[in-house]
This record gives structure tokens, sequence and C-alpha cells, in this order.
């Protein structure tokens, strides 16, 4: 049994109304593909009553043949065989046209689940699931920040195909019952209305048990999506962290952890399918009322010879065994919405949410080049409500200047950073970059203008080229290498099996940090931007390696303004401007040497390393705690 606590269901807020209009018009988009679909069913219904209308045929002729004084075989379109055939060349005439109903069906069937097929995993799924992935794209970290990575898997995924059934699992298959129905109770009322009235009397409980149950399970279906984003994540995060896992021995914990997430999914699941156990069986048993109902009244009426046998009882008989088929499909369509609607409520939770970081169309100033001139006026921001991150922050960085930030963990280093490139806007005040604000910039021009290396460099699992060339993907391989020398990987890249063209493993797990820093380096470089983003690459690396990433960072910043998270003093040396950060304020700024000297935050901080030139053989200055 599960020893945590599930998590709650978040609130349902996208009307079931307004769900249906949307799902009808993704429908549309897609209305000749549904239109083939529909024909091939409709046909299918069509050969089905024919073949039901020549069985019943065929049983008249039996019946006459030996019984004359029985009425002859009453042909459909008042055609009718020589009277010169015997029987047997009537019932040989039937049984073929019987057979070339049936070749006609299976091949139509054959061309629909083709059809479906093309239709549903070709292209719905296809187009809807591009159409999520590239909202995503488009959404701010303030998305990301929100929501659980399980949870946005899975609305790419598992929810998408959810979404599709409700094209070929429920508009499609209502239309076809609809269609069935109306067709199988105007030829059944054509044989005898009051034995179709009778035989069809517990139609509304079947209605009311499908209304029931829908509403039943709708809540049980949303949470049962919780708590499978709750697993992923669980999983998600067991493979990421599968090295600490396993570094402090604590696999069997996990894995409870994780059953206990699939029991509550399995626990979800089993009360959904007790509810749809006890739903079909009773439509099932609604449907064989009906059948002792007609076997009763249909059997006297044939008796007192009110209707035929055969193009009477015995075809009422199999359409009411169709028509019952057809209600029966009532409980899988009913399950089919729910799983449908919960799908397309959080697919489109993805696609209807707001952009709130992009370009003002038209509008946008459009930058090719820019200097690098950096301000901010006035900034404060916050990731969320009551989590405030910048206060009131004022500055001015000139074009090729370096700027350290040196600061505690929350201080604001990180935030700082990310409002640059527009990662977030600020809730007050305004950054800007050569005189202009930023939100008033192309979007994409002011990112091709920024260079980032983060502290963890994320790297691809494709060719050293290609993660180099990931945003200048046209980039000639000359310029690829010459961005890798400048970032002093040039070596260690031609020292592997395929030098350029060797693929790396998943997130670069096959490279050491040093040489995932530098290709990182050389991928921002590529880019010739004019503003360098470093956020202390240096902080998870041994001294020896430290030291040529700050080669490499020392190459890169030449000539373009940088912000560097920094906390060892040889970073900090290097840079032209130290800004020292606390609770999302400048308490401190100016060059190392004359906050040395000020003997305030900053020197204090500094003053607890041991610093021996001498003791350079080891390895350069050990890092600054944090202030």
């Amino acid at each position: 049994m599960p020893t945590e606590n599930p998590p709650s269901p978040q609130p349902e807020d996208y009307p079931a109304s307004k769900l249906v209009s949307r799902l009808l018009k993704l429908s549309w988009n897609y209305r000749w593909g549904c239109l083939l679909v529909l024909f091939l069913q409709i046909f299918q219904v069509g050969l089905t009553l024919s073949a039901l209308g020549f069985t019943g045929l065929g049983i008249d002729v039996i019946h006459h043949a030996s019984n004359p004084e029985v009425p002859e075989a009453n042909w459909p379109f008042g055609i009718a065989p020589p009277d010169s055939w015997s029987p047997i060349n009537e019932l040989l005439l039937v049984s073929a046209l019987i057979l070339s109903f049936a070749l006609t069906k299976m091949v139509l069937g054959f061309a629909n689940t083709v059809a479906v097929g093309h239709l549903v995993h070709r292209q719905i799924v296809v187009d809807l699931r591009s159409q999520v992935y590239k909202k995503l794209q488009r959404l701010s970290f303030r998305f990301y920040d929100g929501s659980a990575s399980g949870s946005i898997i899975n609305r790419v995924t598992s929810d998408v195909q959810m979404v599709r059934t409700f094209i070929d699992g429920v508009m499609l298959p209502v239309f076809i019952v609809a269609l069935s129905l109306f067709f199988y109770l105007n030829y059944m009322l054509r044989i005898h209305v009051l034995l179709t009235l009778a035989c069809l009397a517990t139609t509304p409980l079947l209605w009311g048990l499908a209304i029931y149950f829908s509403k039943k399970v709708r809540p049980a279906y949303k949470r049962n999506r919780v708590l499978v984003d709750d697993m992923v994540l669980r999983l998600a995060e067991t493979i990421q962290g599968i090295a600490v896992v396993k570094g402090f021995g604590r696999e069997k914990e996990e894995q409870e952890r994780f059953f206990s997430k699939a029991e509550y999914v399995r626990e979800q699941q089993g009360w959904i399918f007790q509810q749809i156990s006890r739903f079909s069986p009773s439509i099932g048993f609604l449907t064989q009322l009906n059948m002792m109902i007609l076997l009763m009244y249909g059997g006297w009426l044939v008796i007192n010879e009110e209707i035929a046998l055969g193009t009477g009882l015995v075809v009422f008989a199999s359409l009411l065994t169709q028509f019952s088929n057809q209600v029966n499909q009532i409980s899988g369509i009913t399950n089919q919405i729910q799983r449908s609607f919960t799908g397309a409520r959080r697919v489109f939770e993805v696609i209807d949410r707001p952009v709130d970081i992009k370009s003002h169309g038209k509008k946008a100033v459009t930058l090719d080049q820019t200097r690098g001139d950096v301000t901010f006026e006035n900034v404060s921001f916050e990731y969320k409500e009551n989590a405030t991150a910048l206060v009131d922050m004022s500055f001015e960085v000139k074009a090729g200047t370096c700027v350290a930030i040196l600061g505690a963990t929350g201080s604001g280093k990180s935030a700082m950073l990310s409002l640059i490139p527009r990662f977030y806007d600020p809730n007050q005040g305004r950054v800007l970059l050569d005189g202009h604000d930023l939100r008033d910039l192309d979007l994409d021009d002011l990112r091709r203008n920024i260079g980032i290396v983060f502290q963890e460099s994320f790297l691809f699992s494709m060719s050293i080229a290609e993660n180099i060339a990931f945003g200048n993907p046209d980039a000639t391989r000359e310029q690829v290498e010459k961005a890798a020398k400048i970032a002093r990987a040039h070596d260690f890249i031609m020292a592997m099996k395929d030098g350029y063209d060797s693929v790396v493993g998943e997130s670069g797990s096959d490279l050491s940090g040093g040489q995932r820093q530098r290709i990182a380096i050389a991928r921002a470089i590529l880019l010739e931007p004019s503003i360098l983003l470093l956020d202390d690459p240096t902080a998870a690396i041994d001294p020896q390696t430290e030291h040529e990433i700050l080669e490499a960072m020392e190459s890169a910043m030449r000539g373009r303004t940088t912000f560097v998270v920094a906390h060892r003093l040889s970073t900090l040396r290097r840079a032209d401007l130290i800004f020292v950060l606390e609770k999302g304020r400048i308490i401190e700024t100016g060059s190392h040497e004359a906050l040395i000297q000020r003997g305030g935050h900053y020197s204090k901080a500094a003053s607890l390393q041991i610093i021996d030139d001498e003791l350079e053989t080891f390895g350069p200055i050990e890092r600054i705690d944090p202030l």
C-alpha cells in the first residue's frame, strides 16, 4: 500500500461547453479525413442493412417453398427473379448477394482502419504534439518555474493521445451510432410501429445511466492525470539523480517511493475500471430485456399473422440486435469522453497560456549589432508573489566592461543575469541595452547578441560541432573551430576519436566538467555576441581545470561586455568592476583593489582566504565564502 499522501487534483477551470467547442474546431481542421472515415462507415451500415434484408428474404423464400400457402417473398425495389427459377436458384442468388455484401464490407473495414490510422496518428497526433511543443518553446521561465517536468512531459505525450480519442473515440462513433440508430429505428418502424416502441421502452434508462456514469467518473479521470504526473516526475528525478541514489545506497527506499506513486495510479485506475465494469453490464442487461419483449410480443404478432416470419420477425430481431450493439457503445463512448476531456483540458491549458515574454511585432526595434551598454533603472523583480529577488537596483555598465557579481545564495545574482536576455521582465523599472528598453527590442535579435554560459552547462546528444553551432546552425566548420580555439577546447576535441564529429552522451555525461564548460563557452562566443553572461562557470571544478577555464574566459571576454558571477579571487581580480549583492540590493561597487581598501563586506570576505603566491603550484586561489 502507498506510504505517502498523493497529490491533490488541480481545480477544473475549463468549462465543458468551451471544451467541446474547441475540440469540434480542432476536428474541423481535419474535416476531409473525418468525412472520408464517415463515408466508409456509413457505407458499412448500409451494407449491414442490406445483408439483413436479404437474409430475411432468403428465409421467406424457404418458408414459401415449404408451405405454398405462405405468401411469396417480397423482393426489394420490385425486382424479382424469373418465375421459372426454382427456390434453390433464388437462394443461391440471395446467398451470392449476401456474400458480396460481406466481402465489400470487409474491404471497406480495412480501408476504414487505414483511414482512421492516417487521420489520427499521422495527422492529428503529430500536428497537435508539434503545436504543444512549439508553444512550450515560447513560454517564459515563469511557466517552467511553476510546472513539474513530469506534468509537462505527459502533456506532450499521453495527453495529446487522449485528445485524439475525441475524434476517433467520441465524435466519429457518436455520429455513426446516431446515424445507425436512425436507420435501424426507421427500418423497425416500417416493419411494426408498436413492436418497435415496446422493444425500445428501456432506452431512456440507458441514456440516464450514461449521464450518471459520466458525471461520476469525470473527477476521477482528472485526479488520475495528476497521479500519473507525480509518478513520472518521481521516475525522472530518480534517473537524473541515479548517482546520488547509488552513492548513498538508497535504491530500496527509492523503489518503495516509486512503487508508492505507481500504487496510487493503480488504485485510481482500478476504481475507474470498477465503475466501467458496473456500467457496461447494466447496459447489456437492459438490451436483453428488449429481446425478451421481442420474443413475447413479436411471436404473438407472427402467430396472428400480423407480420411475416423472415422479413418481419427475423429481420426485426437482427435489427434490434444491431440497435442494441450500437447502444452498448454508449458505455465506451462515455468513458472516452471523460478521457479525452481530461487530456484536452491539460493540452489546451498549454496552448492557450499567454506568452508574457515576446516581441511587439512590427513595432519591435531591430538591432543587427549592439554595442553592449547595459543599464538598470530602479529595477525590482520577484519570481513569484512575495518572493522578491531584486529591490530598486540601478547601475550603468559601459560597453566592453567586465563586471563580476559576488553575493551569498539568494542575494539576486542569477536574477540579475536572467533579466538581461529577458528570461523574465522586471516587476518595476526597466533594463536598457544601448539606450533601448529591452521590451521594445526584437526578442530574437536581443538574444542573438547575448552569449550565455551557465554554471552547469547542458549539452545535447549530438556531435560536438553541432553543440558548438547550436545558436548558429549555419556556421561553417572553420567558424566552429575558431570558436573552440578561443575557448581552449580545440586540442581535447581533436584528441577524441571522431574529433568535432564525436557524438556526446546524454547531457554531455562522457565529458569532464571542464570540457563541457569550454564547449559551452565556444557555443556562446560563436554567436560573436556583444554581451557575455557567465553564471559562476568555475564553481564546481578542480583548480587545474579552473585555470584552463579562466584562460578560455579571458579570450572570450575580450571586447565584450561581460557579467560573471564569481566567488574566487582568481576570477574577481580580472573584473573591471565588482558588484557585491545582499538581499537583492547592490551594497558595494568598485574594483578589486578599491573594495579591498574600503574595508567593507568584500574586504572581509577576501580576508577569510589564506593567500600565498608561493602555493600557486597547487592551483589558483581558494573560493571566497558566501557573504
